[in-house]
This record gives structure tokens, sequence and C-alpha cells, in this order.
């Protein structure tokens, strides 16, 4: 009986092991990526033109195409890459954990982050926006929106910046999801939206001539690639692929091909940080 027991225990700790698909046995996310041939990259699935799940289960949008082309430079075909579901709130347990070896999901680089998680990029640079009708053009900027009523996220920031700092008369309306504000606006119900541009973008190409980003941002958050603390090669590594994704091209029609349709002007990328 104690045998069969001892022979269950290890029988799960084997399985377990084999089961971490993350980087918990390895130095760097480079040595997993040159020895395995394989990377779990965490990702949004609910941002249209970033990070979007197809009713296939692909995963598609700007955010996947710059984790393919980082992946591919570490070693690791597309075929060897396992997207996993990321949400806002377990981006840094999710690498922490060994979970994923990487997060490419509007993860924006913060001093409080650093302390948990390390970043390469930014590969690219947002700013606070608004999404509204294409035919409103009373609503040129956060300053216009006094008596108009405003939708964010529930638990976000960025409605109360804009009634404290720009408009204090605005209307602020919190939904669940950026989709049910975004059916609201077109609904006619509520005026517009506020978040980072390019998700905007995303849902302004997703609703083509029906919205459109009103071009005026107000903040600036740098996306980063997160992973394991202190893995410099890694930081490293992946520096140097968004570094050559820049140059060679890829990084604009990335962006092209996953926003462009809503109108949105394609900057320059954006300069690296490196540490």
């Amino acid at each position: 009986m104690f045998g069969r027991s001892l022979y269950a225990v290890f029988a799960v700790m084997v399985l377990a092991t084999a089961c971490g698909g993350g980087q918990d046995s390895y130095d760097s996310v480079v040595d997993k990526a040159k020895n395995e041939k394989k990377l779990v990259i965490g990702v949004k699935a609910d941002q249209p033109g970033l990070g979007l799940r197809t009713p296939d289960g692909a995963f598609t949008g700007f955010d996947v195409e710059v984790a393919k082309y980082v992946a591919k430079q570490l070693g690791v075909e597309p075929d060897g890459i396992t997207f996993k579901e990321t949400v806002s709130a377990n981006r840094e347990a999710f690498i922490e954990q060994g979970q994923v070896d990487l997060v490419v999901a509007t993860y924006s680089i913060t001093d409080a982050r650093k302390q948990k998680v390390s970043f390469a990029g930014p590969y690219f640079v947002a700013g606070q926006d608004l999404l509204v009708r294409a035919d409103d053009s009373s609503l040129t900027g956060p300053e216009t929106l006094n008596g108009k009523k405003l939708c964010s996220v529930a638990g976000s920031t960025p409605a109360q910046k804009v009634k404290s700092e720009y408009a204090k008369e605005v209307q602020l309306q919190e939904e669940r999801t950026y989709s049910a504000c975004v059916d609201r606006v077109l609904g006619g119900q509520l005026d517009a939206i506020t978040t980072d541009n390019v998700i905007l973008a995303g849902y302004a190409a997703q609703h083509d001539g029906k919205l459109k980003v009103v071009g005026k941002p107000f903040s600036t958050e740098k996306y980063g690639i997160g992973l394991k603390k202190d893995d410099t090669a890694g930081r490293k590594a992946v520096n140097d692929a968004l570094e050559k994704m820049f140059a060679d091209g890829s990084w604009t029609k990335a962006l092209q091909a996953s926003v462009g349709a809503s109108g949105f002007a394609v900057p320059q990328a954006p300069q690296l940080e490196r540490y």
C-alpha cells in the first residue's frame, strides 16, 4: 500500500514537471527557445487589432505579430508558439509563476512593474485618446467633452483623468468591457470612449467607417514585452529582435495591417530603452 502511494506521488511530480509550460528550468528565455524550439506567450484575447481570439481559436493583431517576429528571431517558428490568454491583472503573476515565457499584451512599462518583471522595448508608444462616431465633428479633444457622456471600463482610470483635468462637467459611464462601450456609442446612447489610442484604433478598424479616433493623444503609455525578472540575456535578445523589426519594415507593415483601416496614423517606431 505504501509503495503504491509513493508511486502515485512520484507520478504526480513527474506530470507536474512535464506540464510546466513556462521557463522555470531555464535561466533565460533564450535557452528555452534554443533548446525546445517552443515558447508560451501571453497575449490579450479581446482587443481587435492588437490581441484578439478568432472563432477558430487563433490569435490575431499587432501584439501577436510582434510576438511571432520576436519568437522567430529567438529560433521559434509560429507552430512552436502557444498563445495564452492574458488579462491586465495576471500579467506579472503569469511571468513570475513560469506560466508564460513572454507577455506581449499592451503592457505598459512602469517602475512598479519593473520590481517584479523585466521589460524589453518599448515596441509601441500609445497615448490616451477618444473614440467617437465618424460623423461627430463636435468632439475634437478631451476639453470638448463637457456635458457629453463618456464611457470607460470599470476599474480603469482614463475617464477620471478626463473629468479631473479637462472637462469637469463630463458625464462618466462605466461598462464591463470596451466592446460594450462601443455598442453604446454606435447606438447613440453615449458620445465617446477613452483609453489608449491604438486600442481605440482597433475598434475603429473593426467598425470601418462608423467610428474614428479623434487623434489628440493626451498621455504617454510605453508598451513593453514582459519577461522573467533579471533575465538579462533574454531582455537583450528581445530588444535586438525588436530593433531588427523596426529596421526591416516589418513593424510598420504589421501595424498598418492591424489598425490601418481605422485611419490611424502609423507613427515612427519608438526608441528602445535598454537597461
